[in-house]
Order: C-alpha cells, then sequence, then structure tokens
C-alpha cells in the first residue's frame, strides 16, 4: 500500500506543482491518472519512487517513509518498476543485456541466470524474437516494451507508468497498451500516466483526475466518464472523447 499525505512539491517560490495532495493506493488495483498538461501527474508519479524529491509531506510504502533521507531508495526501487515516456535504454546494450543489467547489479544474479530471467520476460512482452537486438534496430513500441520487461524482471510490486505510449504512433500505441493491460488485475498494483482514454476507461479501477496540482476527483471509469464531478472534469472528458 502507498500512502500519500500533504505531499507538496514546488520548483521555485512563484512554482508550485503539486499542492496538498493525499491518496491511498490499494494493493492489486489499477490506477489511471488523467488530466490536462501540466496539471502534476508526471511530477506526482515521479515523486513515488523519489525520482523527484517532494518540498513537503509523506510517501509511505508499507509502512516505510519513502522520502525519509535515512530510507535506502534501492530497496524502495526494487519494489517500485518504473516505465519512462522515452524507454531509458542503453543504446550499447542488445535487449537482453538492458533486461537482466539490473539483476546483475542490483540483485546480484550470476550472467547466466540474469539472462534466462531476461529472456523470460522479454517473450512475455511478445519480443522473444528480439532478444539479441540493439535499441537503435527496435520500433518505439519495441524499445517500450523492452523497458516494461526491464521493470518487470525484478519482480516489483508495484509498476509505475509515465505516459508509456506518448512517444509512440498508433500501432505502436496499441502493442504497449495490449502488453499493460494483459499485467492488470495480476496482483501488480499499476499506477499509469495516460492520455489514453479508452485504456483508462477499459483497464482502471480508479481514475484519478488532477487538476493544477491536485487530485480533484476519484472515482470508478463508469462514474467519471458518465458523472465527472467537476465542471473542469466534465470539460477534459468531452474534450477528450
Amino acid at each position: 500500500m502507498i500512502k500519500v499525505e500533504h505531499l507538496y512539491k514546488d520548483y521555485a517560490e512563484d512554482i508550485k506543482v503539486l499542492h496538498d495532495v493525499n491518496f491511498t493506493f490499494e494493493d492489486g488495483k489499477t490506477y489511471a491518472i488523467i488530466g490536462s498538461s501540466g496539471g502534476g501527474k508526471s511530477t506526482f508519479i515521479r515523486c513515488l519512487n523519489m525520482l523527484e524529491i517532494p518540498t513537503s509531506g509523506t510517501i509511505t510504502l508499507d509502512g516505510t517513509v519513502v522520502n525519509d533521507p535515512k530510507t535506502d531508495l534501492t530497496k524502495i526501487r526494487e519494489k517500485m518498476g518504473m516505465v519512462f515516456q522515452n524507454f531509458n535504454l542503453f543504446e550499447h546494450m542488445i535487449a537482453k543485456k538492458n533486461v537482466a543489467y539490473a539483476l546483475m547489479k542490483v540483485k546480484g544474479m550470476e550472467k547466466e541466470q540474469a539472462y534466462e530471467k531476461a529472456v523470460e520476460m522479454l517473450e512475455k512482452v511478445g519480443l522473444g524474437h528480439r532478444v539479441n537486438s540493439y535499441p537503435h534496430q527496435l520500433s518505439g513500441g519495441e524499445k517500450q516494451r523492452v523497458a516494461i520487461a526491464r521493470a518487470l524482471a525484478m519482480e516489483p510490486e508495484i509498476l509505475l507508468c509515465d505516459e508509456p505510449t506518448s512517444a509512440l504512433d498508433p500501432e505502436m500505441t496499441t502493442e504497449v497498451l495490449k502488453v499493460l493491460k494483459s499485467l492488470s488485475h495480476t496482483g501488480l498494483t499499476m499506477i499509469v500516466v495516460t492520455h489514453e482514454m479508452a485504456f483508462a476507461r477499459e483497464v482502471a479501477d480508479y481514475i484519478l483526475y488532477m487538476d493544477q496540482g491536485e487530485i480533484t476527483e476519484c472515482s470508478t471509469p463508469a462514474e467519471f466518464f458518465t458523472n465527472a464531478k467537476t465542471e473542469r472534469a466534465r470539460q477534459f472528458v468531452a474534450n477528450m472523447l
């Protein structure tokens, strides 16, 4: 369980991105975080595993305060896999080494075992035929699926996805969303920042709508897309659907 209490993030005195965010993510559920650009969605999800340092407030994972300076972030990030907008693959490593690298460096796996796990994860995301390909030989959708395989290889409890399809064309977007859909409701907690409304509507257990640095609504997809509570959210739905 991730519990967020009174979370603020300021980049400067006049650049306030998150304002008193409070929310509890339940284990095993899938959350879609949506909203207009500039609403704080990506900053929020990056604060959860301390890629962005909160200005104040607390983030607690299974009883451990994530943003306590004494907390071992390596241990936290083993529990929270992260999928980025722009893949963040090592260009000089083939796909299976991209996936295996953290297994060897962080978990201390032997090379043979790590590569075996990497191939298993790449097969899981439909890339068994690409294990020896370098990133420059892959499409954008394939790169993102390698990134998902890399995150899954660490066997996280939580998968954070920061607009995982924003850099992809429609065909590649479909490939990636199919993989994410297959992971939902498998016991993995998924928190996905997305502009893909059909995906959010079909896959998420809960929609979090963020506006001007706050979570202004949390409801089921059926409730949100048919009866959003605020005028801003209703306008957003009307523009996106």
